[in-house]
């Protein structure tokens, strides 16, 4: 049984993973980059793992007058007041795309870490080390997006291991969150099982909640898996404004380490 000081001598911390599609809406009609800031502000998070992140599209620059020439990051940043790192993994002619890790504690980047296993999907896990105040040991933050096809992802799944079992220490408190693409719900056995980790919702709700498509969702595609860590709660960000930003729902868990006795 986990030691009790973990829920007395540590505040808690809330983590929020979401695939913000670009700052696009659903159908790439409408620029939601500054409705994803509000929402998100409101939301409030300790750790931001972010998908989809534009880190330059000049197409977009020049069709939205509203779509920002900074890049998504950096400006999530400024306006949360947020240590950021951003792991580049497609890159076009006309910009590039990632993911992001935001962090109202201090954030220390570490690797951007390549698992793409076919040319038309670049793919990638963001490393960063965050120490929340308060707590005197570090979280290791992996930030994912992982491919669309089953046997893909089944690849990624055991190149994630691999790095994690290869890189991290076993007794460091890990998040690994993201964009899973999971739709038949295997990572949990691949990945859970295999690096000892818990799905936050799997863990606090029995099921996996579906977060795609944001409108009306009907599948279970992001997921928050922690090690030597606590889950308290647990939950899908549903309705307005979620359904009209993104094609994803964001998911949050709060959190607090498990000390060795």
């Amino acid at each position: 049984m986990p030691n009790q000081r973990t829920n007395l001598a540590y505040s808690p911390i809330t983590v929020t993973t979401y695939n913000i599609h670009k700052g696009m809406s659903p159908l790439n009609r409408l620029v939601k980059v500054r409705g994803i800031a509000d929402a998100l502000r409101a939301v409030n998070p300790d750790i931001l793992c972010l998908q989809e992140v534009q880190g330059q599209n000049l197409k977009r620059v020049l069709k939205f007058n509203e779509f920002p020439d900074q890049s998504q990051h950096e400006l999530f940043g400024e306006f949360l007041q947020y240590q950021h790192s951003y792991g580049k993994n497609a890159e076009y002619r006309h910009g590039h795309h990632g993911n992001a890790v935001l962090s109202r504690h201090p954030l220390d980047p570490k690797h951007n870490v390549n698992i793409t296993v076919n040319r038309l999907e670049q793919r990638g896990v963001l490393h960063c080390e965050v120490t929340p105040t308060g707590w005197d040991m570090p979280i290791v933050v992996l930030c994912a997006h992982l491919n669309l096809l089953e046997n893909d992802r089944i690849k990624q799944y055991d190149a994630i291991a691999q790095y994690v079992l290869d890189s991290i220490d076993p007794a460091q408190p890990l998040i690994l969150a993201g964009d899973f693409n999971d739709w038949r719900k295997r990572s949990d056995g691949r990945l859970g099982e295999t690096l000892g980790m818990q799905e936050a919702l799997l863990a606090t709700h029995g099921r996996l909640p579906p977060t795609f498509p944001a409108a009306l969702p009907v599948l279970s595609l992001d997921r928050i898996f922690v090690r030597n860590l606590t889950v308290h709660h647990a939950w899908v960000h549903t309705g307005l404004p979620w359904s009209v930003l993104s094609d994803h729902l964001p998911v949050s868990a709060e959190l607090t380490p498990i000390l060795p006795r």
